[in-house]
């Protein structure tokens, strides 16, 4: 069957301005980290994009190294283009990032000119399009110039592949030089993506001033922390759970005694919101004036519902604010 959009997909999402550009984004993007690759059914991919672009959801975040196995994300991903969003493509923000390692060699990683532009080749290949609307640096680069890196960047935006380029998992220092160095070459950054929320407050200790101070957007990524600020661990450690797994992305030492009971007792602050836990941990990352969006991860249907659900009460008391922060300090 066609797939024809919600009529009805403007009418609920909140969309924000990208710091001083004039690209606005949803408060809640889709990244396809996981459940796109694969491993996972296409076909279940393709009713997570439908359904989150019917809520509204118009930017779809990849990498080069999505999957598993890695690149299988943006192949799934522009067999779904191609046959379900093709005439919606320009009400598609797509992202995609380079900075893991990709292929063997000493080509196929970090921030080199020569890595950069041939990973981008690569991603625009596999998703079939003759450009992505954002191209990030994934990572930090201790040994290529930054220079050489932000001015593969640059390039890629005069070439016409990236309308826009951002950073992600750059600390505030090495972000600061970095937006220097693009404002200098005549392509600003638009966005960074850091790693945000509760259970991981860094980007607090200085990289959101930087953003908001050069007129950067930010973007959160792993907002509920790998699935620690969800109902999942309320009442101990799943066997069926990612963290019972052995998962590398989130492994049962962290979910320590204090973390679990701060987790009972948040959720408890958000049932008299009449909210989720996962739908306040949202909210709390998007409480920051320069957080653009939240990013998040979905395999099923309902975790795209509630996510954007949580737009309907996204605002927090002082006194909320404090007791969320006492809640926090209380983990050891």
């Amino acid at each position: 069957m066609v797939y024809q959009a919600s009529r009805a997909r403007y009418e609920t999402m909140t969309f924000q301005r990208c710091g001083n550009s004039g690209l606005k984004l949803p408060v809640v993007s889709l990244g396809l980290w996981h459940n796109f690759g694969d491993e996972t059914r296409v076909e279940n991919s393709r009713q997570l994009l439908r359904h989150a672009f019917d809520l509204g959801i118009t930017h779809f975040d990849l990498a080069n190294n999505y999957g598993p196995p890695p690149g299988s994300a943006e192949s799934n991903f522009g067999r779904i283009l191609r046959e379900d969003f093709r005439p919606y493509r320009d009400e598609l923000i797509i992202s995609t990032k380079a900075g893991y390692t990709m292929w063997d060699g000493p080509y196929g990683d970090w921030g080199s000119r020569k890595y950069l532009i041939s990973s981008l080749d690569q991603s625009l290949k596999r998703m079939g399009l003759e450009y992505v609307d954002i191209f990030y640096h994934h990572r930090p680069d201790p040994e290529t110039p930054l220079l050489e890196t932000m001015r593969a960047l640059d390039h890629v935006v005069r070439q016409g592949k990236a309308l826009y380029v951002g950073l992600s998992n750059y600390p505030a220092e090495l972000a600061q030089q970095a937006i220097d160095i693009l404002n200098d070459l005549g392509t600003p950054c638009l966005i960074h993506q850091p790693k945000y929320s509760m259970l991981e407050r860094g980007v607090e200790s200085g990289l959101l001033n930087v953003l908001q101070q050069e007129g950067v957007g930010c973007i959160a990524f792993s907002p509920l922390a790998g699935g620690q600020l969800t109902d999942r661990y309320l009442n101990g450690i799943p066997a069926d759970s990612r963290a019972a797994s052995g998962s590398i992305f989130l492994k049962p030492e962290q979910l320590t005694d204090s973390k679990l009971e701060a987790v009972r007792q948040l959720n408890v602050l958000a049932e008299q919101r009449r909210q989720k836990l996962s739908q306040m941990a949202l909210a709390w990352v998007l409480r920051q004036q320069a957080v653009t969006s939240v990013l998040i991860g979905a395999s099923k249907i309902s975790q795209l519902d509630d996510a954007v659900g949580m737009l309907a009460n996204r605002h927090f008391s002082a006194t909320e604010c404090a007791e969320i922060d006492a809640i926090l300090r209380s983990i050891k």
